[in-house]
């Protein structure tokens, strides 16, 4: 088996796939279509993170892939459905790194409200502005989270232990952590937050949700952060609002439009206003969240390579068959029709294969039968792979 890493995935990764007996080879920066359906030619396996995007024509050239690794949060950059298709297994690491995306917009949070950055600015240029105009403190003001999953619900518990009013809303009825209250809309968030942040997923419903409309329904003189996507917020009405001094500050750590490597040109229209922290997309980036990435994903890699374990995939049914010593086991990705495991069975059946463990799970277009067999012979995996419903067919051990 052979893995690429892109995008400068954790070193712990590597080390783990490598214990396993995989060939790895890395890539510190993202690449291109192009770049990608070259260099995955042969390679089983491919980790990245929210730059390299995994699209149809990908797929349909990465002849050898069956896996794919997300080291982040977000799967918007692979073509799910596609995958899914050709039987290759997405895995991505959902909650490694929601710490360290709460303890950056707290820390945001802070910087705008104290309007650190322009007193670091000031100093850095030699003047002295010891000044508490437009200085706050954060206690008691009301904190609107719009999207509660994994990170928006820890915001709101470390948020209100810091002494915010904590609201929040969420397209699906989610339970309110703490003294936390539910918004039945998001304009009623709008019109009681002094602080908005946003915490939503990349699916494509959400792109440009937030805009003129949402920026005017705020608070006036309160505080803006999006730290999910960068394609949900119009930017150019973001920028608008800062200059006219309606919303008093933002912080942004995600764009639209991402360099695909360090040291690349950025350009922004929130560049260059009064109290606008912007960050490169490093919500996730610790040392700590990337190394539990990095051992999260690639242990799922691994148990998919070593056994077919498919739990906790976001795009296959999840599966886990406890292994057996000796013996051999077939994984078998399926079109999701009627009948799929009494053929399977049958044709063991027919060439006198023991079946000593079995396990079927399915999830809307998709089947996935794992089997442990005591013998094997050819000529039974070439009538399970000749089955029209079969989409990939692998034999370990």
């Amino acid at each position: 088996m052979k893995a690429l890493l892109l995008e400068s995935v954790h070193p712990l990764a590597e080390s783990l796939l490598k214990e396993s007996g995989i060939e790895v080879a890395t890539r510190p920066g993202a690449l291109d279509e192009d770049e990608l359906i070259q260099a995955l030619q042969g390679v089983n396996i491919v980790g990245l993170r929210s730059k390299t995007e995994i699209t149809p024509r990908v797929l349909a050239e990465a002849k050898d892939l069956q896996a794919i690794g997300a080291f982040c949060i977000g799967t918007n950059q692979i073509a799910l459905k596609e995958a899914a298709a050709r039987g290759i297994v997405v895995f991505n690491a959902p909650f490694s790194n929601t710490r360290s995306v709460v303890e950056l917009a707290i820390a945001e949070i802070i910087v705008m409200a104290r309007r650190l950055s322009e007193k670091n600015t000031a100093l850095h240029d030699g003047v002295w502005d010891k000044n508490s105009k437009g200085s706050h403190e954060i206690r008691g003001r009301r904190l609107g989270i719009v999207g509660y999953g994994n990170i928006g619900s820890q915001l709101s518990v470390v948020a209100e232990m810091m002494g915010l009013q904590v609201y929040f809303y969420d397209t699906d009825d989610k339970l309110a952590m703490g003294n936390a209250r539910r918004c039945n809309s998001l304009d009623e968030l709008l019109e009681v937050a002094e602080v908005v942040t946003l915490h939503v997923d990349g699916r494509p419903g959400n792109g440009g949700f937030f805009g003129a409309k949402q920026f005017a329904r705020m608070q006036p003189r309160s505080l803006f952060l999006n730290l999910s996507r960068g394609f949900v917020v119009d930017y150019e009405s973001l920028a608008e609002n800062l200059r006219s001094g309606h919303i008093a500050g933002a912080s942004v750590d995600v764009f639209p439009q991402e360099p695909k490597k360090r040291g690349e040109p950025f350009t922004s229209p929130l560049q260059g206003i009064s109290n606008v922290v912007l960050t490169p997309h490093i919500g996730g980036s610790t040392e700590e969240a990337q190394e539990d990435i990095g051992r999260f994903v690639a242990t799922k890699l691994r148990d998919f390579v070593e056994r077919g374990t498919t739990t906790l995939s976001v795009n296959l049914p999840s599966l886990t068959l406890e292994s057996r010593p000796g013996g051999r086991r077939i994984m078998h990705l399926h079109v999701n029709t009627p009948g799929v495991l009494a053929k399977v069975n049958s044709i063991l059946a027919t060439h006198d294969v023991n079946i000593e463990g079995q396990l079927l799970n399915t999830a809307g277009e998709n089947g996935y039968v794992v089997t442990d067999v005591s013998n094997l012979p050819q000529a039974a995996v070439d009538e399970l792979e000749a089955m029209p419903e079969t989409v990939r067919l692998r034999i370990i051990h």
